[in-house]
């Protein structure tokens, strides 16, 4: 046993001074979780540069590149979805109904240049935007949004562009304004689709203003860090990364300002299937099947194990806020 030693000369810690050993080692137990917390910022760090890395440019089409987003939400740290699979499986009934048909038929049949879009209704300053005036608007940022399908699958797509808002803003809407309208390209002789009576042409769908002038709301023109491919909507297209696809308007030609909720395209064919709203909510199902669970597009094919869905798409603390006090299963 060591003897403790009195030194002439050195001043000795009195008992009072001494830290309690619970102190210590609380503090130690801190410094380790301020340790954890700085490797995990460092981690999650990585991780976006990962998920940016992996949306690396296919070299397909024209480039266009965009910023980092710093709206808050606008870069998921989750593994994007491959360019293959995300242009080969496709919703655009313009081209037909099958999956696959609009990457076999729209990039020879959809004409994208010239291209106009033009603004009306309920706004102080209407007019019609070239193609090369709306990417002038504001600068093209990218963001990796999920994107989730109202048949079950989701994929995460690098998309680029900006918020829907600069053009609102632009465009100066009147008070009386409570909804934003986007009538979509429905042209018989490119898209053979129009043959059928499977939907009302054209194609058209809506949000209220408040959730067009959020910033998550994206006006997109490319993603992968290049133009938009024709059939994911070329050359302009709407992103509600909240909201079921089909919200997401693609080869959008008109935007209209109204004061009433618009019949949108689905509400008009099937409404009790197809609400207004069509946020992600897996607490309320489809008719025809259950909205609980998605599977991930490119994921191990369909034995791949389901994902849980989250509410919002996991948008709920960006925009959750819009519908405060609103039923959600009764405004599906």
């Amino acid at each position: 046993m060591f003897k403790h030693i009195h030194q002439p000369g050195h001043d000795h810690p009195v008992p009072s001074e001494i830290t309690p050993r619970a102190v210590y080692e609380s503090r130690r137990d801190w410094l380790r979780r301020v340790a954890a917390g700085a490797a995990a910022g460092g981690l999650a760090a990585w991780a976006a540069r990962d998920a940016l890395a992996q949306a690396a440019r296919p070299g397909k089409l024209a480039p266009l590149p965009g910023g980092r987003s710093a709206v808050a939400g606008a870069v998921t740290m989750e593994k994007t979805t491959g360019y293959q699979d995300v242009t080969s499986y496709n919703n655009f009934y313009e081209f037909g109904t099958g999956k696959a048909d609009p990457a076999r038929l729209a990039p020879a049949a959809l004409k994208t240049a010239p291209w106009t879009v033009e603004v009306e209704g309920l706004v102080k300053k209407p007019g019609k935007f070239a193609i090369e005036d709306l990417l002038k608007l504001s600068a093209q940022e990218e963001r990796i949004y999920r994107l989730r399908c109202v048949e079950g699958w989701s994929m995460v797509i690098p998309w680029v562009g900006y918020s829907l808002a600069e053009l609102i803003k632009r465009v100066e809407p009147q008070g009386s304004a409570k909804y934003v309208e986007f009538v979509t390209l429905a042209d018989p002789a490119t898209m053979p689709g129009l043959r059928s009576a499977v939907l009302d042409w054209p194609y058209t769908e809506a949000l209220r203003l408040d959730e067009a002038m959020h910033p998550l709301t994206l006006l997109a023109f490319g993603m992968y860090g290049e133009v938009l491919p024709n059939q994911n909507g070329a050359p302009v297209r709407l992103v509600v990364p909240w909201k079921y696809g089909f919200k997401s308007a693609k080869s959008i030609v008109k935007i209209r300002f109204v004061d009433k909720e618009p019949r949108t395209t689905w509400t008009r064919i099937g409404p009790e299937e197809y609400g207004f709203y069509s946020n992600v909510n897996p607490d309320v199902d489809h008719p025809r099947w259950s909205q609980a669970t998605e599977r991930r597009i490119g994921e191990d094919g369909l034995f791949a194990r389901k994902r849980k869905t989250l509410m919002f798409n996991g948008y709920e603390a960006q925009v959750g806020q819009l519908y405060a006090g609103l039923d959600l299963r009764k405004h599906f």
